[in-house]
């Protein structure tokens, strides 16, 4: 059978909080603005231009301040970054099933790459840089049928695709908040994935 998953890729995959909060807290001290890296941990999702933007950076600012942030990642928030339980097993599931894995993020496609040979993970296709409705042109592109993620818009970049939006609560939302916002599935974590993938394909 021919099919593939996409996956989103901080807070369903992997869990880069504490680096992120370190990351942001310095960028904060170097630049003399007010970032929170706790507020930007807890609701990680969103492009770093609309992070900036609702830390109420000046706009002339956000182009550096997001080229800093990617410069600082490598060495700060990679190491300290996680995998999330089920992660490893989830993206073999698809593979023995005989499908596709795809990692659609909105974070720069160089750190996410890092983070992948990081825990040694081989996926078919990574794209960077995508939000909300924007990964399902990615999903469509790539012939998904499925999309895991942890926030509203990664719900919303599957129903953009016309993919099944499984949702897993590792991340900021809740099951019920996953749910409002268009998830067809909701899963506790990737430990509950392989499972579900199973009974999807039966």
């Amino acid at each position: 059978m021919s099919f593939a998953v996409g996956f989103d890729l901080d807070m369903t995959l992997i869990d880069p909080r504490p680096g992120m909060v370190l990351a942001m807290n310095s960028l904060a001290v170097e630049s003399g603005l007010a970032l929170d890296g706790e507020h930007f941990a807890a609701n990680l999702g969103p492009p770093l231009e609309m992070i900036f933007r609702g830390f109420e950076a000046p706009e002339e600012r956000i182009p550096g301040l997001v080229d800093r942030f990617r410069a600082i990642y490598p060495d700060v928030v990679v190491p300290a970054t996680v995998p999330l339980p089920g992660a490893a097993a989830a993206l073999a599931a698809v593979r023995a099933a005989g499908g596709r894995t795809l990692v659609i993020t909105g974070k720069y496609g160089p750190n996410a790459a890092r983070h992948l040979a990081q825990f040694g993970w081989s996926v078919d296709v990574l794209v960077g840089e995508r939000w909300a409705e924007a990964k399902g042109a990615a999903l469509v592109e790539h012939g998904a049928s499925v999309f895991v993620g942890d926030h509203g818009g990664d719900m919303a970049g599957a129903a953009a695709a016309g993919a099944v939006a499984v949702g897993v609560t590792t991340g900021p939302h809740s099951a019920d908040r996953l749910r409002d916002e268009g998830a067809d599935v909701v899963l506790g974590s990737l430990e509950e994935f392989p499972a579900w993938l199973a009974d999807y394909l039966d």
